[in-house]
């Protein structure tokens, strides 16, 4: 469920840092076509992850031939271990060949909804949305984004993953992904790690799960995420969406 109402003089609760090194950030990403910022929030990111650490509305999303999966936990539970077992024999089966991916998640509202002041992804989007984000984004990828599109909280769990793919899509004028880490004290063998592929897909640059970090990267740009381990101690959580171009 969505937590209690937040006090309407904390819908504004995100503040950028102001101790971002443009400069050398922009300069990474001239040359690789991704940066990770740390540290990118000066407030608000302990209250997001807790707020949707507490939440119990995501959604499980699988990939399916016909038509995306949606399951609700309380879904997963009505249905039987069966019929979920075939569920997943077709995840593990589709993963080995082609796109496949299984997580939660819970939509990023649009900017032009009605602010929520009980779901902090509300405010969060206006903040995606504003002046100082927008300028960052600018100023590292030398290009000015029109507007976060398409956003998710995310949280991989045992068992997730997200097969390799670029992001590019028809008509969508993504320029640039983001993804706004919110995981805390994870470690490398437990995976979920977002994972950019190399020629051939033989070789892979990897990026451990971390909290208030945003990795930003130029779209188009072959990546994926490594599937969980059952001994991961919690689930990897995080914000992902893209900035877009303004439509010509």
């Amino acid at each position: 469920m969505i937590q209690q109402a937040i006090p309407v003089d904390q819908t504004d609760l995100f503040a950028l840092n102001p101790e971002i090194d443009r400069e050398a950030l922009a300069q990474c990403y001239a040359r690789t076509g991704r940066v990770r910022i740390y540290g990118l929030l000066a407030q608000g990111a302990v209250e997001l992850h807790d707020h949707l650490r507490e939440r119990e509305d995501w959604i499980q999303v699988i990939h399916a031939p016909d038509a995306p999966i949606e399951l609700t936990r309380a879904d997963r539970a009505a249905m039987g271990a069966k019929r979920y077992a075939r569920i997943e024999n077709g995840v593990v089966c589709r993963g080995r060949e082609g796109f496949q991916y299984r997580y939660e998640a819970l939509r990023v509202p649009d900017l032009d909804e009605p602010i929520d002041t009980r779901d902090l992804l509300s405010p969060l989007s206006r903040f995606l949305h504003s002046p100082a984000m927008l300028e960052l984004i600018e100023d590292i990828t030398a290009r000015a984004p029109h507007r976060f599109i398409n956003g998710q909280a995310t949280s991989y769990g045992a068992g997730d993953f997200l097969t390799g793919h670029d992001d590019n899509a028809a008509g969508e004028n993504r320029m640039a992904a983001c993804v706004l880490g919110l995981t805390q004290r994870w470690r490398l063998e437990w995976g979920g790690l977002l994972l950019f592929h190399g020629q051939h897909d033989r070789t892979a640059e990897a990026l451990v799960p971390r909290f208030n970090t945003l990795d930003l990267f130029h779209v188009p740009q072959q990546h994926s995420v490594s599937w969980v381990s059952p001994s991961a101690g919690f689930s990897r959580i995080a914000v992902t969406g893209w900035y877009s171009t303004r439509p010509a």
